[in-house]
């Protein structure tokens, strides 16, 4: 979860408790396959690709929404498409990147001041539990500029570029985790799958989206971070690979979502759905592989929040 209305963040220590439970969720029994697609999805917009046949089905497409913390997916890209060399660069955690959570009360990664971790670690600490200050250090170490505004500015411009390089016709970037200012941080739910495929066909990012759970130990410190996916998709529907929920109070719950069965790969997005993003992602997928699933959703820990 990013800025939520005011309440408090709740954030990710280092000695988190994992757990087993699940809570089960209802699906309708509405039939997989129907011709005009997967029946009472809630998002105000949708969009199921098939990696290699394309559209599946779509519902206001093209339609640009607020993406929320699903912006930190072209963070990663930027990333590894440009830095793919340097993922064992260390980097050293500021002050400033745990001021900027605390000021915008945004999600964390709970990164602590003075401990170094690479690149690659950041990445876990950015997809995992959305850690806006892991975005900030990534942010800040690949951009460039005298100033850390220059170097976060310069940074989301070359996301801006990113997008236009992938074709993405309808995503702009104002920041470099999703917490947006001056609303000006929005993509279509086609752009999303899009963007989302080509992540995908990373290894690094696809091993780090569909880890459930990470450790990551400081360089230079003893400290043990451990960080819980906030994607309850994994582990709780069969062959989900990924990718990264967002939510804000202007975009709403969003989820990109990810599954392989049989060496077919689909990527799914639901953004601003207000009552059931992980329920409508499993009947968009039960829908792309013709089959129904009784979902019993992974629960994250107590400590933990919800994305």
């Amino acid at each position: 979860m990013e800025r939520r209305g005011g309440s408090a963040v709740r954030r990710w220590g280092a000695a988190l408790t994992a757990s087993t439970a699940v809570v089960a969720v209802a699906l309708p029994t509405a039939t997989a396959g129907a011709a005009d697609g997967p029946a009472g999805i809630n998002a105000k917009g949708a969009y199921l690709l098939d990696s290699k046949a394309g559209q599946l089905w779509g519902k206001e497409a093209d339609t640009e929404r607020p993406m929320a913390s699903t912006t930190k997916i072209m963070t990663a890209v930027v990333v590894l498409d440009d830095h793919a060399g340097e993922l064992d660069r260390q980097v050293t955690i500021q002050q400033s990147y745990r001021d900027y959570v605390a000021r915008t009360q945004a999600s964390t990664a709970d990164l602590r001041t003075g401990d170094k971790l690479t690149v690659r670690q950041l990445l876990y600490g950015l997809m995992l539990p959305s850690g806006c200050d892991a975005a900030y250090a990534l942010a800040d170490t690949f951009g460039t500029g005298d100033t850390e505004t220059d170097r976060t500015e310069s940074f989301i411009a070359r996301m801006n570029e990113k997008a236009r390089e992938l074709g993405l016709h309808h995503t702009r970037f104002d920041s470099f985790d999703g917490n947006s200012s001056h609303g000006g941080n929005v993509a279509s739910p086609r752009d999303l799958a899009v963007l989302s495929r080509h992540a995908l066909g990373n290894r690094t990012f696809a091993e780090v989206v569909r880890s459930v759970r990470s450790e990551q130990k400081a360089k230079n410190v003893n400290r043990l971070y451990t960080w819980y996916n906030t994607n309850k998709l994994l582990g709780s529907y069969d062959g989900v690979i990924g990718v990264k929920t967002g939510s804000t109070s202007s975009a709403g719950p969003c989820l990109v979502f990810a599954a392989k069965r049989s060496g077919r790969e689909v990527v799914g997005v639901v953004l601003n759905d207000r009552t059931s993003r992980f329920p409508d992602a499993a009947r968009m997928l039960d829908y792309a592989f013709r089959t129904r699933t009784a979902l019993k959703l992974r629960r994250l820990p107590a400590s933990a929040h919800e994305d």
